[in-house]
């Protein structure tokens, strides 16, 4: 087994494998010299866990095998990163094989943490408590919109970050849109309870989306976060961050966006900010202390969402950087912080939100991207797929 490389990718998911493939495009000479370490056997396109939930797509449309996504040239090191020792330009997996690299990117995304909800995991994929932040239970929501009857129908939005903002809020908009099909509309109450202070950060978007709400008659209920699930007795609670009162909510149905934080390895290393991200600068995404490092993606600590449209942009500016690093000259490529949600807000319209770091619009179509359209449902249900596998995994986007 090889022990040393030119660059050692952390993380086969979106971020690592799209800078892989980007890197090696470039530069042919590092064919061979690559790894991307991940223990993962399967490599997933969540954006398409939304339309599962809902029973638009089945959800097997929306992984496929590690090994296939894997960029000619890299070698495929299925391991789980351990510990970094950035010092010495290496590092440990967890079976205790060390690497050393010249240069490291790191990109292991965000960790689920389904246990700091008290109750909840012995009661997801029961008790009508689903979640569509987990493949293996993409199926239980579906089952449990379909199969609901009425009565509360509750959503929730944590106080961390979480991967994919608008995911909580998209799927509940498409069950409230499955329940008036069904004809139960009228006797269900649906809920959105959510740690953050509105229902979507940028102004423009926000009016929107509070259209939104008021037209499907949704009860928004903001800075509460949910802290215990009572699958058996239907009973959530939720601490109200504002005054720091519990308030229990019964339901029929509780959909659960659990919390989330960068992995361990990253929160416990030399890479972390105090926060437990991994610290880079937000325009060149080179790491603050050691220069051969390189971070995005969800384990990052750039300020904006946690999106793989924003992935699509911070993978060339790392590799241009990478590359001029490499080559002795300046560090020229900047990120903006753009990112991009496209908020389903039924089963044939979407919201199309793009901004950047300072909040402001950032919009790519010719018209008013807050304006809920057929079109912008056709890009995320068809096009962005296509576009992911074909063209951000192969370095091409």
């Amino acid at each position: 087994m090889k022990k040393h490389y030119k660059v050692i990718i952390v993380g086969g998911g979106t971020a690592g494998i799209t800078v892989g493939a980007r890197l090696l495009r470039k530069r042919k000479a590092l064919h061979g010299d690559v790894a991307i370490i991940d223990p993962a056997d399967h490599h997933a396109y969540q954006p398409l866990w939304t339309l599962a939930g809902a029973g638009v797509v089945e959800k097997e449309r929306t992984r496929r095998d590690m090994g296939s996504v894997i960029p000619d040239g890299a070698d495929w090191i299925k391991k789980s990163a351990a510990f970094f020792d950035p010092e010495n330009h290496r590092l440990t997996t967890t079976d205790h094989h060390t690497f050393t690299y010249d240069y490291l990117v790191a990109a292991p995304g965000i960790h689920i943490h389904w246990e700091h909800v008290k109750g909840l995991p012995e009661t997801l994929g029961k008790n009508s408590v689903c979640s569509i932040y987990s493949y293996e239970h993409v199926d239980d929501t579906w089952n449990t919109i379909r199969n609901f009857k009425g009565g509360n129908a509750i959503f929730t939005h944590p106080n961390t970050p979480i991967k994919c903002g608008g995911a909580p809020q998209k799927i509940m908009y498409l069950a409230e849109e499955a329940f008036g099909r069904a004809g139960i509309r009228d006797r269900t109450n649906v809920i959105f309870e959510s740690a953050n202070p509105a229902i979507f950060d940028v102004p423009k978007y926000r009016a929107a989306l509070e259209k939104v709400l008021e037209r499907k008659s949704i009860q928004a209920c903001f800075r509460r976060h949910l802290v215990k699930v009572d699958g058996e007795r239907k009973k959530a609670v939720f601490e109200d961050l504002e005054t720091g009162s519990m308030i229990t909510r019964p339901f029929e149905m509780l959909h659960v966006c659990p919390p989330m934080a960068a992995p361990d390895f990253i929160q416990h290393s030399l890479l972390a900010d105090e926060a437990g991200w991994i610290d880079v600068h937000p325009r060149t995404l080179q790491h603050n202390r050691f220069a051969n490092v390189f971070g995005l993606g969800d384990a990052s600590n750039l300020p904006t969402s946690k999106t793989g449209a924003a992935i699509r942009k911070q993978a060339p500016v790392v590799v241009e950087n990478l590359m001029a690093l490499m080559d002795g000259r300046p560090l020229r490529a900047q990120y903006d912080g753009y990112t991009s949600c496209p908020v389903v807000t039924g089963y044939n319209k979407v919201v199309l939100a793009e901004f950047d770091y300072d909040k402001r619009p950032r919009e790519t179509m010719p018209f008013n991207q807050a304006v809920e359209r057929r079109s912008m449902y056709f890009l995320k249900k068809n096009l962005l797929p296509i576009m992911y596998w074909k063209g951000m995994l192969k370095g091409k986007m």
